[in-house]
């Protein structure tokens, strides 16, 4: 089985020119909704696992129990069977049914939590993982909350391909957070690099992060109900946080002018740059990541009755941009 067949490939950065009516800014998106289990994550996937490997702590017909809102399980699902370890999802009931169904496809194993009574779904899988642990000795956790191949995996592949495609020249750069995992690698490398790039943080209004209040949030993949460990070492330059409607027209805004499908992290960025838009200079360049395909989303985000049942009186904004305080820290 040769690396190649393993690894992530090397997704395109494209320049967007319809997206805002912005002609004095540059705007690039980079599209790992391409990768081939639909994420960003594919690439933390890959380097978790190959962490265990190395380490030893995981050997070929082994088994991984993680926690997944849904796209680091497809991602784990689709590297697990291609490198014959079995995997376990544990996941919560806000969890997307397309997702899970992929994961199935590949051959994972699902176990649903139930929300609990302090409706912290995050916390109460990870307890669950814990228990499947303790139930079989011999399998292990890739934890992306706290392992450290969760942003080397961005440190080595994200950020030097948008730093490459842009020949260098990349002023702000929007991330959408959760394990903060693709942040902290970007972060990391900007750092060591000693680049001028700022990192502007995307989360969800009811995520815990960077000091936010929980709340409920009916949209998986964005946001945390606890921080992870990784998130004490992310020291973004902004953080926005963004209600679950204004996802919703991110991505419709994304779709309808630019022909890009995607899923709600992404449309949290949409909505998070059109707010930022109005302070950044001219002449700036600016990037963000298109974390996933808005495929396992057509039920939800994309679909009008859902999102009237659903969010349409959960939100302080309009179905447009610009339309509430709450923004930069």
């Amino acid at each position: 089985m040769s690396f190649g067949t393993l690894s992530p490939f090397v997704s395109p950065t494209v320049q967007l020119t319809q997206l805002f009516d912005a002609p004095d800014i540059e705007v690039f998106a980079k599209l790992d909704s391409l990768q081939l289990s639909g994420s960003t994550k594919e690439r933390t996937a890959a380097s978790l696992i190959d962490g265990l490997l190395d380490s030893g702590r995981l050997a070929e017909g082994g088994m991984i129990v993680e926690s997944t809102s849904g796209n680091l399980g497809m991602a784990l699902a689709r590297q697990c069977v291609v490198r014959g370890i079995k995997f376990v999802a544990v996941v919560d009931q806000n969890a997307n049914a397309s997702a899970l169904e992929i994961m199935r496809a590949f051959g994972a194993a699902i176990d649903v939590v139930p929300t609990p009574p302090d409706g912290n779904k995050l916390s109460a899988r990870r307890k669950r993982v814990e228990q499947l642990l303790a139930e079989h000795p011999c399998a292990v956790t890739t934890n992306q909350y706290g392992s450290l191949d969760n942003p080397a995996a961005h440190f080595s592949s994200t950020m030097p391909e948008i730093i490459e495609a842009m020949d260098g020249r990349l002023d702000m750069l929007f991330v959408a957070t959760s394990t903060t995992g693709t942040l902290l690698g970007c972060q990391n490398y900007i750092r060591h690099h000693q680049l001028k790039t700022k990192i502007v943080a995307v989360d969800s209004l009811g995520s815990v992060l960077f000091g936010g209040e929980s709340g409920t949030r009916s949209l998986p993949g964005l946001g945390a109900g606890i921080v992870p460990e990784l998130a004490l070492a992310a020291e973004p330059d902004i953080v926005w946080r963004i209600e679950e409607l204004e996802m919703v027209a991110g991505c419709k805004l994304l779709a309808q002018r630019e022909g890009i499908l995607a899923g709600a992290s992404t449309g949290a960025i949409v909505a998070a740059m059109s707010r930022q838009l109005p302070s950044i200079p001219a002449g700036s360049r600016i990037a963000f990541l298109v974390h996933d395909s808005g495929v396992p989303y057509l039920h939800t985000v994309y679909n009008d009755t859902w999102v009237q049942e659903n969010l349409a009186g959960k939100t302080t904004v309009k179905a447009g941009f610009g339309t509430t305080s709450a923004g930069v820290l």
